[in-house]
């Protein structure tokens, strides 16, 4: 994998084209997940490029939501990432905005997780936890069938991303869970610190 903006710059252009927390919180979710990923399936090595394409995936798409991934390259661009690292972000939105397909394993799991990351912080936000820490698989699939609740999230998007990655449903929800446990504590921090600034 090519080098990858580090952190700081990244978390700086975050902020400069998004201004809603609820966009930093996706942001950083995704790119929690997308770490947690990498180490899971033997990345490790690359978990900080695969941690910066997911935290800054949506770049453009608060500005720009005509234009999402159109814009992102120029953007990406001027921040000094490479062809890589704009093709990953250009393929998360594959068949919906972009037709950028998703090849490495690592576009797979931003492909599969990005919606599926919404789908889980909603039903969280519903339990008495507000937490996804003592969420099962069973319940997450409840919310999965109910086409109105999230309805923004797509189901068929979740299902062709495990497609996609050679999995069943319920490895993909499994494994995003995990991965979405490991970085909750971290999440709420960066909040805190990105609402100061």
């Amino acid at each position: 994998m090519e080098a990858c903006i580090n952190r700081e710059r990244a978390l700086r252009a975050l902020r400069e084209y998004n201004q809603e927390p609820f966009h930093w919180q996706h942001a950083l979710t995704v790119e929690g997940v997308m770490r947690w990923y990498a180490q899971d399936l033997g990345y490790g090595e690359d978990a900080d490029f695969w941690a910066t394409v997911g935290l800054l995936h949506d770049i453009d798409f608060e500005k720009w939501p005509e234009e999402h991934c159109k814009k992102a390259p120029e953007l990406l661009e001027k921040e000094g990432c490479g062809p890589a690292f704009i093709h990953a972000v250009c393929s998360h939105a594959y068949g919906l905005c972009s037709d950028v397909a998703p090849e490495h394993e690592m576009e797979k799991v931003l492909f599969a997780i990005d919606e599926l990351t919404g789908l889980i912080g909603a039903a969280a936000r519903m339990r008495p936890s507000k937490s996804c820490c003592d969420m099962e698989v069973a319940s997450l699939k409840k919310k999965f069938k109910d086409k109105k609740f999230a309805a923004g999230c797509s189901r068929d998007v979740i299902r062709q991303g495990a497609e996609q990655l050679g999995w069943e449903l319920d490895v993909l929800m499994e494994k995003t869970i995990l991965a979405m446990r490991s970085c909750e504590a971290s999440i709420e921090e960066a909040m805190a610190a990105l609402s100061k600034n």
